[in-house]
């Protein structure tokens, strides 16, 4: 016997088997009716394509992050993927929730520990290997690689919006430190890869490094600056003040292009702050200096891993003295 139920104007099948008088019906239903033919699990918010395959939404979007079509029929989904409007199959979603609530709940855990290890920022914290970051400054990112595309919708998905940035290393993979970046914005095209605006949050450093489905991840510890007191921070407050205006004086020297390249790519420079410790990671003008100086990526990275503000103020100081012996009069 087959009946029916209406719910939101829809009309539901009530799937029960014939039974004699006086006894309950047997649902004939079965979880593996309503498994996801990519994660070979109950199906957790369910979407169909314009093809009419269902699919998991998070298992549908990493095929789609490889290839725009259809995991099962190979029909092209690119309309379907630039309009990025993946609603929920209600139907499916509401037979799930009536005849499999057990079920559901187990996937539903499934997912929540999922998210929860996602979510953990010092332990198997996502890496984009790509370039150098620094605390305050913004970092502008072409996402089209598939793995980089998994790896951001995570961070999105889970609420963290955060990753790590980390030069690449011939031997390790990725360099020892690096810095956490924060999403601002996602803008996606219509083949699926994204602008990603993010800003510079905290320097860390790499304790172990790692692999989760074909991006990097690393177990990590925050950097924070050595503060100091009494004569020490005299003496600190001194020369910030001082590398501060040679800074200033350095720029203001430059050519106006290269003014004007410089204000367009990074913005102006940062005020100079009362409080030269007041941050962990120290003032933002001096990250903005070190990402305009034609310093080498090296040379950046040893001062990012410098826990001590004073050794990055002479270290940026000497830089500053060459530059402008270099300069041409």
């Amino acid at each position: 016997m087959l009946s029916f139920f209406v719910l939101d104007g829809e009309t539901l099948p009530q799937i029960v088997s014939s039974t004699n008088v006086g006894e309950s019906p047997v649902i004939l239903v079965d979880a593996s009716d309503f498994e996801c033919s990519l994660c070979m699990r109950l199906f957790y918010e369910p979407v169909t394509t314009p093809c009419g395959h269902t699919f998991c939404l998070k298992c549908l979007e990493r095929c789609l992050d490889h290839t725009p079509d259809c995991p099962l029929c190979k029909e092209k989904l690119s309309e379907f993927l630039a309009s990025r409007s993946y609603k929920k199959t209600t139907l499916t979603e509401e037979l799930i929730l009536r005849y499999l609530p057990e079920e559901l709940s187990d996937r539903k855990k499934v997912y929540d520990d999922e998210m929860k290890e996602l979510s953990n920022l010092t332990k198997d914290v996502p890496i984009f290997v790509c370039t150098m970051a620094f605390p305050t400054i913004p970092c502008p990112l072409h996402v089209f690689e598939p793995r980089y595309r998994l790896m951001i919708r995570r961070c999105m998905e889970t609420g963290t919006k955060r990753f790590g940035m980390c030069l690449a290393d011939e031997l390790k993979g990725f360099a020892d430190y690096g810095c956490m970046l924060e999403i601002r914005d996602v803008r996606f095209f219509p083949d699926g890869s994204s602008v990603v605006d993010t800003v510079g949050i905290s320097r860390f450093r790499v304790l172990s490094h790692g692999l989760r489905d074909g991006y990097n991840t690393a177990n990590i510890e925050y950097l924070e600056d050595k503060k100091v007191e009494g004569p020490d921070y005299e003496e600190l407050v001194h020369l910030h003040d001082s590398v501060y205006d040679q800074a200033v004086s350095w720029f203001t020297s430059l050519k106006e292009n290269m003014k004007a390249q410089i204000l367009n790519h990074f913005g102006s420079m940062p005020s100079k702050e009362s409080e030269p410790q007041s941050n962990p990671s120290g003032p933002a003008w001096y990250w903005w200096l070190l990402a305009v100086l034609p310093l080498e990526n090296r040379a950046q990275l040893a001062i990012l891993g410098m826990t001590s503000l004073k050794d990055r103020l002479i270290a940026i100081r000497r830089v500053l003295i060459f530059v402008t012996r270099k300069r041409p009069r």
